[in-house]
């Protein structure tokens, strides 16, 4: 029953005719607040009344604000919605399904927005989706923010407006006399293919050039005169028992990348049984790397060895010369013929006779790996049309050319003479997102909207359909490359209905909502044509193959920066690659061997930096200067490699100018190339964040056995229990404490295991949890001093001896003190072909952290969720806690990285501090940081599921941690292992589980898994 009392403030209150109370009425505050000491504009408030809502509109926002000053800074301004979208709820992210095609990275990937800012990109792991986010693709969102971005079309590098450009381009069009091209990247866009038809058909003298930076094309040739269509056949490793690659990184950027997912499915014990693979390459790779059997051969050798796999395994008789490793080649091929259809093989030879020969090889295994009817179209470049239109250009038959996605001035071998074609082309136009060596030059400079602004479709393979939306509103005056043609074509539409129309008339089974919603949509496609190929004949060219008179030079990409296109972005540039652990660089990688015969070396320093030797690189007539050299370790003897996609400078931060641009040796876009080397003078100063290079037979860190050992002994065998001393008895580590426990079954308690046989070591885990932590890019002099703020690092060790067992074998055989100081001293060096092996590190986050003990002012502490918690502005910058981790995986800010001119990158400046996640604090100088298990996260996922009325579904914090829900591969699971449904609970009590340096007792929260070999 409601209550009729009446209250009063004051007695004054009975008095009706008080002037107090008629004045608190209309005023609470009965003298005027100070807003001027917050807003700082006394004028504009002048005539403020001073009203309650007054005083919230005005200070309540900037009185919290003050109060948070001496944590996170000043804070410049807030402005509200004036009418909030339906679709957002300030503090909730919003997630959209969305498809990256830039070109080089193509796949299905889930955009987590908050207040409409993209702010990171995950995996999108529904059935059927292309996912397989690289660390490029993870750091893609920063690229959006990226301040040197075009922010309006120019015309002779003049500001201009979209009207005059399209009528500039239109009456340049209606008057050429010469060839009118379209130049692009592979688009793989059934709308874009569609209305580029439409263009060639209303103007009869243009044509539609595709151009690769890294080309495919001979694999593309291959596939044509095999089955009639310029594409690239697909595989499916996880149905592979038996792999071999001939020089072809599978696990890295080779035929567009994408299929680390499914060879990790092959890789993990089973039953028994995992798969084998064995590698034979120059360079060493990822795919090297993660091989059971690795073998170093030039790229001569290698095509050699293809012709004997291809004369055993279809029973051919072709004749071909011996190779050092024949023994090696004859037994690859045996198991090959023995797994039969359960084997595949692929090839990234250069050649398009090699993949001829790929293509008999499978057929005749009957591979069920190797799937040449559904195709992948992320790579359709034409080389031959590239090198005609740059004699067009250059002798004046081309009147207008539209590029789109490109940038050939920096990527061309033959740069100079496609610039200076560019001159002779009455009207060159660029649609990019930078103003970059290409546009640069150009009459206009397009300026085009990043992925996540657009809308688009991508078909990666035949029966696969994707759909790009844009996930923010244009952040500048940019238009896209298909709503320029569309204007040309004089279409009224936007280039929204023209896609949704043909987006519905491929999905005809589903609607346009769901398949925006979905982001792809798979169907069945008819059956790819055929083509002739003699097998044979393509055998017997490639069996002719020279070796190199001099040294072998290939050129790849690196894992982290690609093609270059995104160089300007510090992410990629601080990302360290997972062979060399060396950042913000390319160099020439170069054997042992050689390097004593040309006196090149590496040597590290007294601030522990690590410095090699210069060296001038000639390629027929192209010569590169100032190459930084690294000995590699695995390095196939008589070859060198080196990156793409350095040493670019237009339109890139000067921090960001680094390296040396490898495409100037790029010829006939071969990726090897005949070369000689040079001493230079004067030494490099590389920035590399893991000096020791072999794991020095330390098995307890590391733990690894063969499949033979794994089948036929017990798991106490091979996954041995460390074992301590108590009152003079050995007991299990994990039975003894020191500490006083308590009851962790109670609530949620999180773990985290990495299996080491499904890492691949690719590092997209480090770039989502910089994406999602708000960690800071430091620069190269910094990480140079081991001042690298990596939350995740991922350890690449390698064997001294030819491999891990006989690493241990050698240390467990010394004998006495000078012979152990001698053995140590031995297995610090590298074999020349080591065995390697990947290892993530984060905060272990121990129920007994050492950590946690010797911090002063309690700014470390224990969770009962498992957790390792950092109360920040209780930090006062000991590091008593860095000294005392075993882990060494805590990170001391020296400086302030966020708003400080010392370190130009995203945090200084308004554009990129968009990307930063308001979930996760900011830190500041003298502040300790660390892995946190993204608690923000895990925290999100039980108040979602408590708002619900539910439990927390099985399996759902898996996606909460960044790194778990960036791994491709499932190597790393997140979870509760209090509840039992969970698959962490499984894989904690799994044989091959173990806890890194279990001995010391100190209760990690993070499993790894033992790694398993096929050897």
């Amino acid at each position: 029953m409601a209550s009729n009392k009446k209250y009063w403030k004051s007695v004054e209150e009975l008095n009706e005719n008080s002037s107090i109370v008629e004045r608190l009425r209309n005023n609470e505050f009965v003298e005027e607040i100070p807003t001027e000491d917050f807003l700082g504009d006394k004028n504009a408030l002048s005539s403020s009344s001073t009203s309650r809502r007054d005083f919230l509109k005005y200070v309540g926002f900037s009185t919290a604000a003050a109060s948070l000053v001496a944590c996170e800074g000043p804070l410049k301004k807030s402005i509200p919605y004036v009418i909030q979208p339906e679709e957002i709820i300030p503090g909730v992210a919003d997630y959209y399904a969305t498809t990256i095609a830039d070109g080089f990275d193509f796949t299905n990937v889930l955009i987590k927005t908050r207040e409409g800012r993209p702010i990171q990109i995950q995996n999108n792991f529904m059935e059927g989706a292309l996912s397989g986010a690289n660390a490029r693709v993870h750091a893609s969102v920063l690229s959006l923010y990226d301040s040197l971005r075009l922010k309006q079309p120019k015309i002779d590098s003049k500001a201009a407006s979209w009207s005059e450009v399209e009528q500039k381009i239109k009456a340049s069009i209606d008057t050429a006399t010469g060839q009118i091209v379209l130049l692009t990247n592979s688009m793989a866009s059934p709308s874009t293919d569609k209305l580029i038809a439409e263009f060639v058909a209303a103007y009869p003298k243009a044509k539609h050039i595709v151009y690769d930076a890294v080309s495919c094309d001979t694999a593309i040739d291959a596939y044509q005169q095999a089955y009639g269509e310029r594409a690239l056949p697909d595989y499916d490793f996880g149905q592979a028992d038996v792999i071999v690659s001939v020089g072809a990184d599978f696990l890295g950027d080779w035929n567009g990348g994408g299929y680390e997912g499914n060879y990790a499915k092959g890789r993990i014990p089973k039953n028994g049984k995992m798969s084998k693979h064995i590698q034979f390459e120059s360079n060493m790779t990822l795919s090297g790397a993660n091989a059971d059997r690795r073998v170093p051969m030039t790229g001569a050798d290698q095509k050699l060895a293809l012709v004997k796999l291809y004369n055993i395994i279809t029973g051919s008789n072709v004749s071909v010369a011996n190779t050092a490793a024949d023994a090696e080649v004859v037994k690859a091929a045996q198991q090959l013929k023995s797994a039969g259809s359960t084997g595949v093989l692929v090839s990234g030879i250069d050649d398009v006779n090699a993949q001829l020969l790929v293509f008999a090889i499978n057929q005749a295994l009957g591979s069920t790996a190797f799937q040449p009817a559904k195709p992948k179209y992320t790579r359709t470049g034409n080389n031959k049309e590239v090198t005609q239109l740059i004699k067009d250009m250059n002798a004046g038959a081309v009147s207008t050319l539209i590029m789109s996605g490109i940038n050939p001035v920096y990527t061309l071998s033959d740069a100079a003479a496609f610039a200076e074609g560019l001159k002779k082309v009455k009207l060159s136009v660029s649609y990019a997102l930078k103003e970059d060596e290409t546009a640069g030059l150009t009459t206009i400079a397009a300026a085009a909207p990043h992925y996540l602004e657009s809308w688009g479709d991508v078909q990666m393979k035949k029966g696969h359909y994707s759909v790009t939306q844009p996930t923010i509103r244009p952040l500048f005056n940019t238009k896209q490359f298909q709503e320029g043609l569309m204007a040309l074509l004089g279409k009224t539409e936007s280039y929204y209905d023209y896609l949704r129309a043909v987006g519905t008339s491929i999905a005809a089974g589903t609607t346009w909502n769901q398949l925006v919603h979905n982001g792809f949509y798979t169907y069945e496609a008819s059956n790819t044509g055929s083509g002739s190929a003699d097998f044979n004949g393509a055998a017997a060219q490639v069996a002719a193959a020279k070796k190199a008179n001099g040294l072998e030079l290939v050129l790849y990409t690196k894992t982290g920066m690609g093609d270059g296109q995104q160089a300007n972005n510090p992410w990629l540039q601080e990302f360290p690659d997972p062979i060399t652990r060396v950042s913000w660089d390319n160099y020439v990688t170069i054997s042992r061997k050689d390097a004593e015969q040309f006196g090149l070396k590496n040597y590290h320093v007294a601030n522990g930096g690590l410095n090699g030797s210069y060296a001038t690189i000639k390629v027929g007539d192209k010569t590169l200067e100032n190459v930084p050299v690294y000995i590699q370790p695995g390095q196939a003897v008589g070859t060198m490699g080196l990156a793409l996609g350095y040493g670019r400078k237009a339109a890139l931060k000067e921090e960001m100018q680094v390296g040396v641009n490898a495409y100037s040796l790029y010829k006939d876009f071969n990726n090897t190339q005949v070369a000689t080397i040079e001493k230079g003078s004067g030494d490099h100063e590389f920035a590399c964040v893991q000096l020791h290079n072999t794991l020095m037979g330390r098995g307890d860190i590391l733990k690894e056995t063969t499949l033979k050992v794994f089948n036929s002994q017990d798991a106490k065998e091979w996954n041995i229990t460390p074992m301590v001393s108590l009152d003079h008895q050995s007991v299990p580590a994990k039975s003894v404490d020191i500490w006083e426990s308590f009851d962790r079954k109670v609530g949620h308690h999180f773990n985290l295991s990495i299996d080491l046989n499904a890492c691949t070591g690719c590092g997209a885990c480090v770039i989502a949890c910089h994406a999602e932590n708000n960690v800071p890019v430091v620069g190269k002099s910094e990480v140079r001093r081991s001042r690298d703020m990596h939350w995740l690092r991922i350890d690449r060790y390698y064997s001294s001896q030819d491999d891990f067992a006989a690493d241990i074998e050698k240390k467990e055989s010394a004998k006495g003190l000078m012979d152990n100081i001698d053995t140590f001293q031995g297995l610090e060096n590298p074999s020349d072909n080591p065995q390697v092996a990947f290892q993530p590190v984060m905060c272990q986050h121990c129920n007994h952290a050492p950590c946690e003990t010797v911090c002063p002012v309690a700014a470390t502490s224990h969770g009962r969720q498992g957790q390792n918690h950092m109360a920040y502005n209780r930090c006062v910058g000991t590091r008593y806690c860095a000294n005392n981790c075993p882990y060494k995986v805590r990170r001391f800010n020296w400086f302030l990285y966020n708003q400080n001119d010392a370190f130009d990158y995203h945090m200084n400046d308004d554009l990129g501090r968009m990307v930063l996640n308001p979930d996760v604090v900011v830190r500041s100088r003298g502040v300790m940081e660390k892995c946190s298990f993204c608690i923000q996260s895990t925290q999100a996922v039980i108040l979602k599921a408590k708002k619900e009325g539910r439990r927390v579904a099985k399996n759902e914090f898996n996606d909460a941690c960044a790194c778990s829900a960036a791994c491709s591969t499932g190597a790393m699971v997140f979870g509760d292992v209090n509840e039992p449904e969970d698959a962490i609970v499984e894989l904690t009590q799994d044989p091959r589980a173990y806890h890194l340096l279990e001995h010391l007792g100190v209760k990690p929260n993070v499993v790894y898994q033992v790694k398993v070999r096929n050897v």
